[in-house]
């Protein structure tokens, strides 16, 4: 059985990066097949765990914006052949609107969900169509002279990034990191529910709350009081249970129980707390402190501006540089998120 997924195209690396990474440690054993930019097929997919798969991804990718069960797909010249070989009893109950996305084709996108729709009317019984709030949706997906029919069972919830966003939380502080850039980076470190995410840095708490909704226990450090106050406040108004702040300073951190994760941003702008510490200084700080809080097969997520030499810093410390992607922010800023791993 096959998924097709609808990935952002907002970044031209970080969706399917995210992917890969839900895809390694969620043990989802596929074959990917880069269809176009922002167009994914997940073949060959488990058919007793394909229901279970399904939902693992809705859940965690922060970067994709659909995902849909694939029932066939043809050229042009068969599409209506194609429609009325398919059992729509299996996936159409009471009614159903069937929508078009485009990809490198300028097709009539009206025309083409009329046609398709009365094909499936006229092949199934006791159903009909309802465009403004179906009870089934049959996502149609065109490239170039490709067309993929699919089935959408389980929807994101795409109000959440917009709900969650900083300055909707009952504690704000400027600099914040959006929820999906946290989302995306609690998923590039390889983290699975009952896994124990620490942010050493934690700030409002953002990449916390998407760790500890995802099911991890997570622990949030900060110099800051009012930073370990707020993020509490924030993780309880996420619903997030499972978590500890603390007061404490990155040189001085000492874990109890050693992390399966570290996703941070550490301060680096002009409104962060620093405590007098360049930029330059808190990172290399921090990266000498905190190999011994890490597991062995632990990775670090970590942010930073593009003016920090990371490189020069890790060639100091002992981890290695896996994975790096470069984020405009804007005019004066751009966010490389880094993937880095212990050497052993």
């Amino acid at each position: 059985m096959d998924l097709l997924l609808i990935l952002s195209q907002e970044h031209d690396k970080l969706p399917l990066a995210e992917l890969r990474a839900v895809l390694e440690i969620e043990n989802i054993e596929t074959d990917i097949e880069i269809v176009c930019p922002g167009l994914v097929i997940l073949r060959k997919l488990n058919e007793d765990l394909f229901d279970d798969y399904y939902k693992i991804l809705v859940k965690r990718l922060a970067y994709t914006h659909e995902v849909h069960q694939l029932i066939s797909e043809c050229d042009c010249e068969d599409l209506d052949s194609t429609v009325k070989s398919i059992d729509w009893s299996g996936y159409v109950d009471e009614n159903f609107a069937v929508r078009v996305k485009r990809f490198n084709t300028e097709i009539d996108t009206v025309g083409t969900e009329k046609r398709i729709g009365y094909l499936i009317l006229s092949n199934t019984e006791n159903i009909s169509v309802n465009l403004s709030n179906p009870k089934s949706f049959i996502r149609v997906v065109v490239y170039r002279d490709n067309f993929y029919l699919c089935f959408g069972k389980y929807k994101f919830n795409k109000k959440y990034f917009e709900d969650m966003k900083p300055h909707k939380r009952p504690f704000f502080h400027p600099g914040c990191m959006s929820p999906k850039l946290a989302r995306c980076m609690v998923n590039l470190s390889r983290v699975n529910e009952g896994d124990l995410v620490l942010d050493p840095f934690c700030g409002t708490g953002g990449i916390l709350i998407e760790a500890g909704l995802i099911g991890a226990k997570v622990v949030g450090c900060d110099i800051d009081w009012r930073m370990k106050r707020g993020t509490a406040t924030n993780l309880e108004y996420a619903g997030v249970i499972d978590y500890k702040t603390h007061v404490v300073d990155i040189r001085e951190l000492e874990m109890y129980e050693e992390a399966d994760a570290v996703v941070t941003d550490p301060p680096y702008g002009i409104s962060t707390t620093t405590c007098g510490e360049g930029a330059s200084g808190i990172f290399s700080e921090f990266l000498q402190s905190i190999e011994h809080s890490m597991k062995k097969d632990a990775l670090l997520v970590m942010a930073s501006p593009d003016s920090l030499d990371i490189d020069s810093l890790l060639r100091d410390v002992g981890f290695i540089l896996l994975e790096r992607y470069e984020i405009k922010m804007h005019r004066s800023l751009t966010r490389i998120i880094s993937v880095i791993a212990k050497i052993h």
